[in-house]
Order: C-alpha cells, then structure tokens, then sequence
C-alpha cells in the first residue's frame, strides 16, 4: 500500500469525525460541540487523557510515514504484519469512519463532544442508534483496533487498550447524565437497545 495512505486517512478522519462536525454545529447553533472542560472532575480528567490520544495517533502515524528508523523505537510486532490482518485493519478503518459519519448525521444538532450541562439536546433514538445507544464510540472503538492491525506495534496496543478504558468510561460517565436529564425515556431506551450492538 503507498506510504501515506494511513496518514492521508487519518487527516480525513479528523476533519470528518471532529472538526467539520464540530464547525457544522458551531454555525448553525452558535454553540461550541467541544465541552471537555479544565476542572478537577472525572469528565474533564478523562478529557485529558482523550486530547493526549488524539495528539499520540497522529504522532505515530507521522512517525510511520516519514521517519522508518524512528519507527522501530516503536517496538513494531512483525508477526502481526499479515497481509489479512492488515486488510481487516483496513476494512475496519474505512467501516468505522463511514459509519461514525453517518452516527452523526443521524444526532444532528445534539452532537457533543463530552458533556454539555449548560444547553439540553433531545434524546435521538433513530437510525443506527436503534441498534446502539453508543454508535460513535462504537465507531471509535473499531477504528482504534483497525489502527492497531495496519500499524501493530507497542504503542498503538496502548493506545487501542486506553482508548478503549477511557471510551468505556467515557460512555458511562454520559449515560449517568442522560438518564439524570432524560429519565424515564432513557431508561425505556435502554431497556430497548444495547449499550453498543
């Protein structure tokens, strides 16, 4: 595969999975998406440690790209580097960012990332969230493995194993505030649908 495909990927998956969505919402609320915070608390703490893996991917992609003597400083599995494996990792990048996408197409105007106590979004129950109450984090949660098989090496097993830690937190921390603000829908809600499929 060309040398900066992952990299030319990953630049595609920020500014769909973060910064258009985020810009889209800005311009048609007036309301800033991105509402991990600074303060002592668990959210924000978790907040950190996601801004410190979205800073450590790239980082380790560009690495791949452009520095291969550097790379090895990564500790690489060799092992895993079959061409199968690599083309799972593929098909899991590519699903994962389409079906993040479209996750959130269908939240529309309710799109946060983190959570937002100053301004009530509803509780969307439609598209793919009629088969997971979690589709973007699930969505994540695929691209994470799928970095790890096209680049196996120490440290994208870390980032895969963190993210997913901080993602299950993550996901916990926001169903405790929409069942606090929602109530009896959510409950119905999750009754109904899985925590992710």
């Amino acid at each position: 595969m060309p040398k900066y495909l992952l990299l030319i990927y990953f630049i595609a998956y920020m500014l769909i999975a973060f910064v258009g969505r985020s810009y889209l919402i800005w311009r048609r609320t007036g309301i800033n998406p991105y509402v991990m915070g600074k303060e002592d608390n668990a959210h924000d703490f978790i907040g950190k440690l996601f801004r410190a893996l979205v800073i450590l991917v790239p980082l380790v992609v560009v690495i791949n790209t452009f520095s291969p003597t550097t790379y090895a400083y990564l500790l690489p599995v060799t092992w895993l580097r079959h061409p199968l494996l690599v083309g799972l990792g593929w098909v899991l990048l590519l699903v994962s960012l389409i079906w993040i996408a479209a996750a959130q197409g269908q939240m529309g105007l309710s799109w946060r990332i983190g959570i937002d106590n100053q301004h009530q979004t509803e509780l969307v129950q439609k598209g793919l969230f009629r088969r997971s109450r979690n589709p973007i984090f699930l969505g994540m949660r695929l691209n994470l493995l799928g970095l790890f098989l096209v680049l196996p090496n120490a440290v994208t097993l870390v980032i895969l194993v963190l993210g997913d830690v901080l993602i299950q937190i993550q996901v916990r921390l926001e169903e405790a505030y929409l069942s606090q603000v929602h109530g009896e829908q959510y409950q119905s809600y999750c009754q109904q649908v899985r925590r992710w499929l």
